[in-house]
């Protein structure tokens, strides 16, 4: 069995792809995914489904939810629920079962282990595969509580780290002219996140996009300086200076410059 996280909260199960209708269920089963093979506390559980505000009878409600979702998870194959009380709490246990998002982070670590290796290939193959995982926000509309809050944000900013490990690694093959527009569209997405930028601008200099590189940058520079009152990082700083330089080592340079 499948559990789906990166994107609205699915189920798959040889083939067949199930997903919940009742919500207090549905963040009952995001907050013990997010925390698989971890014991949730009753009170913590209680939060994310009710807030600060649970009703008057909150843990016998809970033991409701717990018992829906045992049903839901239920498989003719697997007699033993997955998931499993466990004082404090309650517990969903993998086992065999596979968890997206546990995925996701294992080709992340192989996309970085290539990178390092200088296998631009193999660690843009990882990173492509690490982002094909995604179907949607994580856990879908989801934002109930602390757990769930913090692995959104968090699962959030793993996907932009992704893109650009995977944007860097494209332009160490010459890849420049394909992303170009996909760089665009990510600077417009994510105007303050100055990867991006430096990414665009290094793609449309070996582009032999020049002016349109150092328009990228002034671009940036107004908007980071209207909404944020600083200057582009030095990154940005430095390939700009190169671009108008036309630095014979700008290729070079920007390549082995990190996004991070």
């Amino acid at each position: 069995m499948r559990y789906e996280i990166l994107g609205p909260i699915r189920v798959v199960d040889n083939g067949i792809v199930s997903s919940l209708s009742a919500r207090k269920v549905e963040v009952l089963l995001g907050a013990l995914l997010i925390r698989a093979n971890q014991v949730v506390p009753a009170s913590q559980l209680m939060t994310e489904i009710w807030g600060d505000n649970p009703p008057r009878r909150a843990s016998a409600g809970l033991h409701v939810y717990v018992s829906q979702l045992r049903k839901f998870l239920s498989r003719e194959h697997c007699p033993q629920s997955p998931i499993v009380t466990t004082p404090p709490g309650y517990l969903l246990r993998l086992d065999g079962d596979e968890l997206d998002v546990d995925v996701f982070q294992q080709r992340m670590s192989e996309g970085r282990t290539f990178q390092r290796a200088g296998r631009w290939e193999e660690a843009c193959a990882a990173f492509e595969s690490a982002l094909a995982l995604w179907h949607g926000a994580p856990v879908g509309d989801l934002r109930d509580g602390p757990v769930i809050n913090g692995f959104v944000g968090w699962a959030e900013q793993a996907r932009l780290e992704c893109v650009e490990e995977l944007v860097d690694a494209a332009l160490m093959l010459g890849r420049h002219r394909e992303y170009v527009s996909y760089l665009y569209v990510l600077t417009t997405e994510y105007p303050l996140r100055e990867a991006f930028y430096r990414q665009l601008m290094l793609a449309l200099a070996r582009s032999g996009c020049q002016a349109d590189a150092l328009k990228v940058y002034q671009s940036a520079r107004n908007i980071l300086r209207t909404e944020l009152g600083l200057e582009p990082c030095r990154n940005l700083r430095e390939l700009q200076r190169a671009i108008l330089l036309d630095d014979p080592r700008l290729e070079l340079a920007g390549a082995a410059t990190p996004s991070r």
